[in-house]
């Protein structure tokens, strides 16, 4: 389990996905999550602006497993 950590309230599930590693740009975020099933919270998502909150887990198809922490 890794841990992305966020200033901010929210933080979008597309810019998690690049945060991580997982995308190169904003942009790919629809791709992605077009062509592969991510969860959040142990439920399907597919929209790039499904903002994140501390707490939330998000659990890519390599089995990647993320979760949101606050600063």
């Amino acid at each position: 389990m890794q841990t992305i950590t966020i200033n901010t309230p929210y933080v979008t599930l597309g810019q998690m996905l690049k945060e991580a590693g997982i995308i190169s740009t904003g942009g790919a975020a629809k791709w992605f999550l077009a062509e592969n099933t991510v969860q959040v919270n142990g439920e399907d998502e597919s929209r790039r602006g499904r903002k994140l909150t501390p707490g939330d887990t998000v659990t890519l198809p390599d089995g990647a497993i993320f979760t949101i922490a606050q600063a």
